[in-house]
């Protein structure tokens, strides 16, 4: 693992230093004698960290606090599209073959990577280390969480040859173009390109493969749909929405049935009940609707890339 210093920051005076931070000097003795890290090189690198107040604030404040109308507007919009199917004719051969081998059609890697990154394009303006150490040490609601991914990212640079000075991230650690949390990219990240090296910070292909591989290992069902919009005779009758139902039910219980029409078994579904300015919008949503969840578990996230999806799709005819 690289633990190069540029000689500017030795003599840098930083805003606010994170080494003193509560739990830092028992978090290194854990790395120390649990992966066998160098203790002087921890201690070096916590030296150079940060404390930023600003990933606080910003993880504070979701995006899915916005009305469904304005988020769907962030990602489902002519930039995304135009530089989806930009992306996804450069990149053809790649998402072809990852849809044959896991089953996820080409259209919904696209827009994972359009919804994260702009098709690579921002990656993340806070340096990695930074953010997952000030989550870590000064973020109790999800200080364990944070807690593995700062761990999971020190083994990953070691694995990858970080310089851990270097690599950037969002405000909440994910990492390159899928945006990947050190933990994932350690698990689920691919060399898809066959060139020896796993990549996902720079090369649109282990990014491709990756994404695909993720979805496969949280039970993508190739074949079966992610959300179809859906009427409602009877709304007072819809009950619990997070409840699953076959079809029937909410067919029976509320005249629940999909805008448009399908000769297809539908598998069992979820409601999705959303507000918008002067109305209601129904949409049932599936298994693979939740298998996107995984990524963000928001129902807002999980339908913007699906309609961002059927936009590349029909964008592609």
């Amino acid at each position: 693992m690289k633990i190069f210093i540029p000689f500017f920051l030795l003599f840098a005076t930083l805003s606010v230093h994170a080494a003193e931070l509560p739990g830092i000097p028992a978090f290194i003795d854990e790395m120390v004698a649990r992966h066998q890290f160098k203790r002087a090189e921890l201690v070096r690198v916590f030296r150079r960290a940060e404390q930023r107040p600003d990933v606080i604030e910003a993880i504070s404040k979701p995006a899915t606090l916005k009305p469904w109308p304005e988020y769907r507007a962030n990602f489902v919009n002519r930039e995304r599209i135009e530089g989806g199917l930009k992306f996804w004719q450069k990149n053809g051969a790649a998402l072809t073959r990852a849809q044959r081998e896991f089953g996820v059609p080409a259209e919904y890697i696209v827009a994972i990577i359009g919804v994260e990154t702009l098709y690579g394009r921002n990656t993340g303006g806070y340096r990695a280390l930074d953010a997952l150490t000030t989550l870590a040490f000064s973020y109790p609601r999800r200080a364990d969480f944070f807690r593995v991914e700062l761990e999971q990212f020190l083994l990953l640079a070691r694995e990858q040859d970080f310089n851990l000075l270097e690599i950037n991230s969002s405000y909440a650690g994910a990492l390159g173009i899928p945006q990947f949390m050190p933990s994932n990219f350690r698990k689920y990240a691919l060399d898809y390109n066959g060139n020896g090296k796993v990549d996902i910070l720079h090369e649109a292909a282990d990014a491709i493969g990756s994404v695909a591989n993720y979805f496969k290992h949280y039970g993508w069902r190739s074949g079966e749909p992610v959300a179809l919009l859906a009427s409602v005779a009877d709304a007072q009758r819809l009950g619990v929405m997070t409840e699953v139902s076959p079809l029937l039910g909410w067919r029976t219980d509320a005249g629940v049935t999909p805008a448009l029409k399908t000769d297809d078994v539908l598998p069992p579904a979820w409601l999705l009940d959303l507000t918008l300015e002067n109305d209601k919008e129904y949409w049932l949503a599936f298994e693979n609707f939740d298998v996107i969840m995984r990524y963000n578990i928001s129902s807002f996230y999980a339908l913007s890339v699906h309609q961002l999806a059927q936009a590349l799709r029909d964008g592609r005819r």
